[in-house]
C-alpha cells in the first residue's frame, strides 16, 4: 500500500487547504506577482520544444508556463483538486495524477526520455517520510543521457540539503551547480534555499 505523502497528511487534516493554495497563486497572479521564475530558469536550460517534465506541478504554474513557450510538457502531482485546476488551466500541457514514488510515464502512454525534470515548490519536502531517494531514483530513471533535472527546495522542512544531495548522488544523479535562487544567486553556507541542477550519470 502507498505511504500518504506529507501533502495528504496535510490535507486531511485541513480539507480546504488545496482550494486556498489554488486561490492564493490566482491572487498572486492578479496582483501581477512574478510567477515564472522558474519557468524562466528551465526555458533557458532547455532546447527549444524539449520534453519537460513538471513533478509535484500542483495546479500547473510551472509547467503551463513552459508549455505555453513551447515545451512538451507533462505534469504529475498527487492531488487529484491540483491537477483538475491544472486541466483547466494550462489545457496544452498534459497532467497526469500520481506519486512520486512510482512515477511511470511508459505506463501512461509517455514513452522516451525526458530532457528536463523541474521539481519546484517545495515539492521534495512533501513526499512520504523516507520515500525521497525513491522519487529521486524515479527521476534518474527517466533523464535523457543528455537530459538535467533541476530541483529547488528551502531549508527547515525536515530534509537537510546535504542528505538530499547524498541522496541524489546515489540516485544516480550527477550534481553540475548550486545556486541560492532561482534566478541563480550564489549558493553557500548560509543560504537557506536551494536550486540544484543535476546531470544524469
Amino acid at each position: 500500500m502507498r505511504e500518504e505523502t506529507l501533502w495528504e497528511s496535510q490535507k486531511r487534516r485541513n480539507p480546504g487547504h488545496s482550494a486556498w493554495y489554488i486561490q492564493r497563486f490566482e491572487m498572486m497572479r492578479e496582483r501581477g506577482d512574478d510567477l515564472d521564475g522558474e519557468a524562466r530558469l528551465i526555458d533557458a536550460l532547455a532546447a527549444r520544444r524539449s520534453r519537460i517534465l513538471d513533478a509535484g506541478c500542483g495546479p500547473g504554474r510551472v509547467g503551463g508556463e513552459l508549455a505555453r513557450r513551447g515545451h512538451d510538457v507533462v505534469g504529475v502531482d498527487v492531488d487529484p483538486e491540483l491537477i483538475e485546476a491544472a486541466e483547466r488551466d494550462y489545457p496544452r500541457a498534459r497532467w497526469i495524477l500520481g506519486d512520486l514514488t512510482e512515477l511511470n510515464l511508459a505506463a501512461e502512454g509517455i514513452e522516451g526520455k525526458i530532457d528536463v525534470i523541474v521539481c519546484a515548490g517545495q515539492v521534495m519536502t512533501f513526499v512520504a517520510p523516507g520515500t525521497a531517494p525513491e522519487v529521486l531514483s524515479r527521476f534518474a530513471g527517466h533523464l535523457a543521457p543528455d537530459g538535467r533535472a533541476v530541483i529547488g527546495f528551502g531549508t527547515g522542512r525536515g530534509y537537510d540539503f546535504g542528505e538530499f544531495l547524498q541522496d541524489a548522488d546515489e540516485a544516480g544523479l550527477v550534481l553540475q551547480y548550486r545556486f541560492s535562487t532561482w534566478d541563480l544567486r550564489p549558493f553557500d553556507d548560509s543560504s537557506d534555499f536551494l536550486v540544484a541542477v543535476f546531470g544524469a550519470a
